[in-house]
């Protein structure tokens, strides 16, 4: 597996811009993409302009497969929104690392 820490800055004037199109690709990539398997938007709750995004695919090819979705195009397309570069982090993961405990997750999750 393969999970993905990012953490981006939004220009406060495009934070709603922001929102819509990240909430597009979080909830398509979680609805759509069989190989990813949580896209989780987090708020920095000291700093309104900041958010994290915790990701977690099945393995390098999913995480291909989200880049060449359409919602994932929706995200690229806002990225004027953003007050400089995101910055990502690849992890393991290390709790849960099974790839079934994902799967029962999202499966529940529907």
């Amino acid at each position: 597996m393969l999970a993905m820490w990012v953490k981006v800055r939004v220009k406060p004037a495009e934070r709603e811009r922001f929102l819509k199109a990240i909430e597009v690709d979080a909830i398509g990539s979680e609805r759509d993409e069989p190989g990813c398997l949580c896209f989780n938007v987090l708020q920095d709750r000291e700093d309104p302009n900041v958010y994290y995004f915790m990701e977690v695919y099945r393995d390098e090819a999913a995480l291909e497969a989200h880049r060449k979705a359409p919602h994932y195009a929706v995200w690229r397309a806002a990225a004027d929104t953003l007050d400089g570069p995101t910055q990502a982090t690849r992890c393991a993961t290390v709790f849960p690392a099974d790839t079934a405990y994902w799967e029962r997750k999202r499966a529940t999750a529907r």
